[in-house]
């Protein structure tokens, strides 16, 4: 958990409050001090203020997706700038929450954060194990799970590679053995979500 906020008073208050509820958090005066430290593999989520100078909420946001940091942004904002806040939500921040706020809004806004990184470092560790099971295809195995995600057949692909309907079995045996897949769906859905297809 961190929270950059210029304002210290604001900054200090938003600190207590977090570890109250049992958080481990960190607190910065600025987005610059904040980069200078900040780990991009580190898990939790960031509450900034909108307003702050020399960089604003929305600089940091987009420096943090410049670096392809997913850690959820939460915006805390005044009522006068809720239209900067929506910009703040064009550029990726997960939600924004005026001043004044109570105190259960935030926290129920950071464990909703804390859920959305959980999950997104989930499927991002799924996605590296696919990503590690292509890679062990040799070229062949891969142009046969090419042509079974366009949805050709055995016979297809063995006219299209050349190769006998039966060595096409052997490779789409490999290739479910290797992708670690249950099922033709489980093939495709699997080497679709990893971005490969």
């Amino acid at each position: 958990m961190f929270v950059v906020d210029d304002d210290d008073a604001a900054r200090d208050s938003l600190l207590m409050l977090l570890k109250s509820d049992g958080l481990p958090v960190r607190g910065f005066a600025s987005a610059h001090e904040f980069l200078a430290t900040f780990d991009p593999a580190a898990r939790g989520c960031i509450i900034t203020d909108l307003r702050m100078p020399s960089m604003d909420g929305i600089e940091l946001i987009r420096a943090l997706k410049g670096v392809g940091c997913i850690l959820p942004v939460i915006v805390i904002t005044g009522h006068a700038d809720v239209g900067r806040a929506v910009d703040a939500m064009k550029a990726g921040a997960i939600d924004f929450i005026e001043k004044p706020y109570e105190s259960e809004v935030i926290l129920k806004a950071v464990r909703h954060c804390l859920e959305e990184n959980d999950a997104a470092v989930d499927a991002g560790a799924a996605r590296t194990r696919i990503l590690r099971r292509l890679e062990s295809l040799t070229p062949r195995e891969r142009q046969v799970l090419d042509l079974i995600v366009d949805g050709a057949s055995n016979k297809v692909i063995a006219a299209t590679l050349t190769i006998s309907p039966r060595t096409v079995e052997i490779y789409r045996a490999n290739v479910m053995s290797k992708m670690r897949a249950e099922s033709l769906s489980d093939l495709i859905r699997s080497t679709i979500t990893a971005g490969a297809a």
